[in-house]
């Protein structure tokens, strides 16, 4: 029996839409583009128009307050804005879950998958009710005109993680040899 590959594609977003919540009507006033450009490090440099266009991809959904953005080892192709609310970012080590990170309101988190990395390397759990945008890479990498400045500031974002676990690393291994 053959399977039509959209309708799988589409009977897969309805469930994903059912488990996450269906998206939210976002007013997109020149205000709220001002404040999203000031305080969302992965759209600095964009224009207002850019910006305005770029945030028309987005899905907008909400996310209760202890249910999963998405699980490490899940297959990732987007990248989510946090518009409101609180995230934990986890890794599960020898059974037990490591809390990596909390974020707050203006972080962006899962974009290693637009980065190149197609598994999710950790969980995303929400710690209150959240409102998040998400970024499928297909609509990101069809808009050039965002596409190069979301990619910079990846870069760049991936950049300050690492120097930060380097900086955590260095000090644990001061700490074990006695330092």
């Amino acid at each position: 029996m053959k399977h039509d590959p959209l309708i799988i594609q589409m009977s897969a977003e309805n469930v994903r839409a059912d488990v996450l919540g269906r998206p939210v009507a976002v007013g997109l006033d020149p205000a709220i583009i001002q404040k999203i450009k000031q305080r969302v490090p992965i759209f600095s440099g964009m224009s207002a128009d850019c910006l305005t266009r770029t945030l028309g991809l987005a899905e907008h959904f909400v996310v209760k307050a202890g249910v999963e953005v998405f699980n490490e080892g899940e297959v990732g192709d987007s990248f989510f804005v946090l518009i409101s609310g609180e995230i934990r970012v986890e890794k599960l080590r020898k059974n037990q879950s490591v809390e990596l990170a909390r974020l707050g309101s203006g972080h962006c988190f899962g974009e290693m998958s637009l980065a190149g990395k197609h598994l999710r390397s950790a969980t995303v759990r929400a710690l209150q009710d959240c409102v998040i945008m998400r970024f499928h890479r297909a609509q990101v990498d069809a808009n050039p005109e965002s596409a190069h400045i979301i990619y910079r500031n990846i870069a760049g974002i991936l950049a300050s993680r690492l120097e930060t676990s380097s900086e955590q690393l260095a000090d644990l291994t001061g700490r074990w040899n006695g330092s």
